[in-house]
């Protein structure tokens, strides 16, 4: 057995190989987002780990419908910016579902309200109102009975078998399915699905199928012999009895989605969980994604890249509960996997799908959301200082419930540079930047160099507090970088080379990197303390012992500069390198006879 050890706070590793690299950043406000890459024998993994708090208060964990319809499928990244204006999210993909209709294979209960039923064979996931994960296996009944006896329902918005009967919401779309020689019953009004509940209301329509499902109504919709008993013993005006049944019953469970199977249960990994999953499911590794709970209800999402040979060769099912349980998760649940796996946040990918078009678009998706104010990200150093780079900067927090807020910009004297207090409605508010000065007489001045930060809290109509902080630096020690020439064409023994120079305003220690376009540092060409004026280095195309050349492409000079400010970075426009054949040795003159 393959054997891992993972350890999350800053660093993740596994002792199987060589140890993981790592990046933490906070999402919004108590919720944290680390990526790391392990490195097995089988390849490397990628690996994305969400953390946040109990889902209660200013947190929700709530499963999302594409669209609002059990019929298609949506993106999550879509799903998150459809409902931006409500909560600021982070989320992962739900249920497994069908691909020709978007139907989600299990359960989906949102607000207590039961928009997909059950599959008994597999885990639900589901949520009670004190933010308590609960991972079980439930199963659906459902009975109807107008002038007879109770009847069987034997599905919930999806389509009955040849004899079967299948009860259908608005949440399925506008209409009942077409379908031939199908009876259908409109009850209306029709209260809301919930489980274990006594529901019903009258018939006001009985025709074909295809039926259109008015708001606040229900249709039954029957094959076969239940249609015959339905045409029977539920004519217009017949008031129906209606129950859809969980069991066991699922007190408390307020929000749940379909997915399995059970990975951990009392802080253990489960090996077998003896669910309706194929081996072909299950042992492969390959692209997953994992919702778990800690001892002190904080949340954790797990999602694992997979069938991208070189980047992530993903996991097989066991190692993602053996995942799980190092993080400290005490239960949890895979959800569906391969293509769907899907990470984002605020309505951007976080991961890399491995469907060859991108982000796929799934059925359901199960999102932790923040009611709270939130900022959004600044850039981290700005430097207007004319070069065209990092000039301004973007200060702005949104609010998703009627607040009272306080937004104060913190100048590096630590003197509020700007300040205001009012009632805010749902919406994204701009902070300026520079800051607009407190005394309207007084004339603009350039802002100062060093640390800012925008502090904003918020007291929303429902009492709850809230608070979030962006900070940034201002620092104009770097600027105008220039290269000459180019274009680069380099060969081991040549003289050729590229001059690079940056300006300094200020006294640092001044690092030079030579980096792929995408990042990757091939060579360091300087280190060395300068005073202000400019800075200049060369590079002939070599790799870090200058005994190679790299190979031919694109490339960037990234100037990196450390002062009392803190540190700036500035990168170059590309320098394109050919590579070139070493020039070939000077044969010796022969001697003179």
């Amino acid at each position: 057995m393959l054997r891992r050890t993972l350890i999350i706070g800053g660093l993740l590793a596994l002792t199987c190989a060589a140890p993981a690299t790592a990046q933490t950043r906070t999402l919004m406000p108590g919720v944290t987002y680390e990526q790391a890459v392990q490195f097995t024998p089988h390849g490397p993994v990628a690996l994305h780990v969400v953390v946040g708090p109990r889902p209660t208060g200013l947190y929700a964990l709530r499963p999302v419908l594409s669209n609002e319809t059990i019929s298609g499928t949506e993106r999550v990244t879509a799903m998150q910016k459809r409902l931006s204006a409500g909560a600021t999210m982070v989320g992962i993909n739900g249920d497994f579902f069908n691909f020709a209709t978007g139907r989600p294979s299990g359960v989906l209960l949102r607000d207590g309200i039961v928009d997909s039923p059950p599959f008994g064979d597999r885990s639900s996931v589901g949520l009670t109102s004190d933010g308590t994960l609960d991972v079980r296996r439930i199963e659906f009944f459902g009975t109807w009975k107008g002038l007879g006896q109770r009847r069987a329902i034997n599905d919930l918005n999806q389509l009955p078998g040849p004899n079967g009967l299948s009860l259908f919401t608005s949440s399925y779309g506008p209409a009942a399915p077409l379908q031939a020689g199908a009876v259908t019953a409109v009850v209306s009004p029709f209260p809301a699905v919930t489980p274990n509940t006594d529901l019903g209301g009258p018939v006001v329509q009985l025709s074909g199928g295809g039926t259109p499902i008015p708001p606040g109504s229900a249709v039954l919709l029957a094959r076969g012999t239940a249609a015959q008993r339905l045409t029977e013993e539920a004519p217009v005006g017949t008031n129906l009895a209606v129950r859809v049944i969980f069991r066991p019953e699922w007190t408390g469970i307020t929000q749940a989605v379909g997915g399995g199977p059970m990975l951990v249960r009392a802080g253990k990994p489960v090996f077998r969980a003896l669910e309706a999953f194929s081996s072909d499911q299950l042992v492969p590794r390959t692209p997953r994604t994992a919702v778990g709970q800690l001892p002190n209800g904080r949340v954790v999402f797990v999602a694992t890249d997979g069938r991208q040979p070189g980047y992530s060769v993903g996991m097989t099912n066991f190692e993602l509960a053996q995942t799980l349980v190092r993080l400290g998760a005490v239960t949890g649940s895979a959800l569906d996997a391969g293509g769907s796996t899907t990470l984002a946040f605020d309505g951007t990918l976080l991961n890399r799908p491995s469907d060859p078009r991108g982000e796929r678009d799934v059925s359901t998706s199960l999102q932790l959301m923040y009611y709270g104010v939130y900022a959004s990200p600044a850039e981290p150093v700005v430097s207007p200082n004319g070069d065209g780079v990092a000039e301004t900067q973007k200060l702005a927090y949104k609010v998703v419930r009627p607040s009272t807020v306080t937004a104060t910009l913190t100048a590096p004297d630590g003197v509020a540079a700007f300040s205001e207090t009012g009632d805010r409605a749902p919406a994204t508010y701009p902070v300026s930047f520079p800051p607009v000065p407190l005394d309207p007489a007084a004339p603009p001045l350039p802002p100062a160099e060093g640390a800012w930060r925008l502090d904003v809290t918020a007291v929303d109509d429902q009492g709850q507090t809230s608070t979030t902080r962006q900070t940034f630096a201002l620092n104009n020690t770097l600027g105008a970088v220039r290269l000459s020439p180019s274009t680069l064409v380099a060969r081991l023994g040549g003289t050729r080379r590229i001059q690079a120079g940056v300006d300094v305003t200020r006294a640092s220690r001044i690092t030079a990197f030579v980096e792929t376009r995408s990042g990757v540092r091939v060579a360091t060409i300087a280190t060395r303390a300068v005073q202000p004026g400019r800075f200049l280095v060369q590079w002939n195309g070599t790799t870090r012992g200058g005994r190679a050349l790299v190979y031919g492409g694109l490339y960037v000079i990234r100037f990196a500069a450390t002062n009392e400010l803190g540190t700036v970075e500035l990168v170059s426009t590309p320098v394109r390198v050919i590579r070139a054949a070493p020039l070939p040795k000077k044969k010796p003159p022969k001697p003179r006879r």
